[in-house]
């Protein structure tokens, strides 16, 4: 069977050159091209192709918000396509991720592919790839800084949301949900994973499957047993671990908490 494969680039120079070498390998069937990551979400949901060619560096839905939307566990075999730049090149050989580094020669691209092709299978079966994809976009994002903006799916779109507006996060088994005012998102990570990539100065983990914005604290209540209750400038309480108490108090404590209004 052939390998059903996607382009994604927002570059057309070279997201052709990929195209032109695959359509010397009789194994692959070219499913299509992207140029922006907004169409390729789309085009890696509806045509579930077993092998993409993914440039990371791409304006507005970047391929790392891709793989974000998608979830790296059901990310098809990845090649990932990235200007030099040797922070990325060693995650992806600490990681064993494909990668080609822009401009690439055809000798190197075809290397790429003999490798894609021998782990495809092995991806596939132990679903070794999804992890290996997700430690690399955890290095990358680190390199990055803390988020600013979070990609969600809504319906056939992504939007991006501003994580000022997220009032407070819930890890729900194998998502977390990020609530707003006036609406809730579902996000395809672990919580452990998006608490890295919030800066610990606005965001503080309460509770083992609650993570709260500091800004958006109207004020704190004792409980019992240790135990406190934070109630967000929505009316939401949430109770706050007393293993996490001191930490949250030490950070609240150098920040003023939003007044009620």
């Amino acid at each position: 069977m052939k390998i059903a494969t996607l382009v994604v680039d927002d570059e057309p120079i070279a997201r052709h050159a990929v195209i032109r070498l695959l359509h010397d390998d009789p194994d692959i069937e070219l499913l299509g091209e992207c140029g922006d990551g907004l169409s390729a979400s789309q085009a890696i949901r509806e045509r579930s192709p077993d092998l993409v060619f993914l440039d990371i560096q791409m304006p507005g839905i970047t391929g790392i918000d891709v793989v974000g939307t998608i979830g790296a566990s059901r990310m098809p075999a990845t090649v990932f396509v990235t200007a030099y730049e040797q922070y990325a090149v060693r995650a992806f050989e600490a990681n064993a991720v494909d990668y080609l580094v822009k401009p690439f020669s055809r000798e190197r691209f075809a290397e790429t592919l003999r490798r894609a092709k021998a782990r495809l299978g092995t991806r596939v079966s132990t679903g070794e790839g999804g992890a290996a994809i997700q430690q690399v976009l955890d290095a990358l994002r680190r390199r990055d800084g803390y988020l600013e903006r979070v990609p969600v799916r809504i319906d056939e779109q992504v939007q991006f949301v501003d994580v000022g507006d997220i009032v407070w996060i819930k890890a729900n088994r194998n998502v977390v949900e990020l609530h707003l005012a006036d609406r809730v998102h579902e996000l395809r990570e672990t919580m452990t994973s998006l608490a890295e990539r919030l800066d610990p100065k606005q965001f503080a983990r309460v509770h083992r499957s609650a993570i709260i914005n500091v800004r958006r604290v109207r004020s704190i209540h004792p409980w019992f047993n240790g135990h406190h209750v934070v109630t967000m400038d929505t009316g939401q309480k949430l109770r706050m671990s007393r293993y996490q108490q001191d930490a949250f108090m030490k950070l609240v404590s150098t920040k003023p908490l939003r007044d009620a209004d």
